[in-house]
């Protein structure tokens, strides 16, 4: 549980150190280019993920950003300990829930700065905290359907021979 926490913990750190230099060295809307697809550029989302629900207003997304925070923290409670891996992915969505909801209560909006783009395609700008929330997305279904998944195929094979 110490490790579960102090993930959090980190990761909301990381997070917000980050947007404090970005937003402490790098005008709104400027963009510094690191390779041929990838420039830091400093963005506010006033919706959610990718934009979303911007015409939700201050309020209405902070709320809704609680609301899925105390869902991910009822599955996270209900896991069991065993389970360290989808405990891990949890920790990270938690950590970048809260990182990005400080933005949102704190300044109104969430600043965004990793923009990644090729001549035909431009993908959203995001941030750490939404790298943390998609990573341990990414996490608990691998756990879930590919670790646990397979160890519950073997067994249910066992049972049968």
């Amino acid at each position: 549980m110490l490790f579960n926490l102090l993930t959090v913990v980190v990761a909301v750190v990381l997070d917000q150190l980050v947007k404090a230099v970005v937003v402490a060295t790098m005008p709104l809307g400027s963009a510094i280019e690191v390779l041929p697809f990838l420039a830091l550029f400093h963005a506010r989302n006033t919706g959610i993920a990718f934009s979303m629900f911007a015409g939700l207003g201050d309020v209405g997304l902070s709320l809704l950003a609680a609301a899925v925070l105390a869902v991910v923290l009822f599955l996270w409670i209900k896991t069991p300990a065993s389970r360290r891996l989808t405990h891990f992915g949890l920790a990270i969505i938690v950590g970048g829930a809260i990182g990005n909801l400080i933005d949102r209560t704190r300044l109104g909006y969430v600043v965004d700065y990793v923009y990644f783009h090729t001549p035909a395609f431009d993908f959203a700008v995001f941030n750490l905290a939404d790298a943390f929330i998609s990573v341990g997305a990414v996490i608990i279904l691998l756990d879930e359907f590919v670790l646990v998944g397979a160890g519950r195929g073997r067994t249910a094979g066992r049972q049968g021979d």
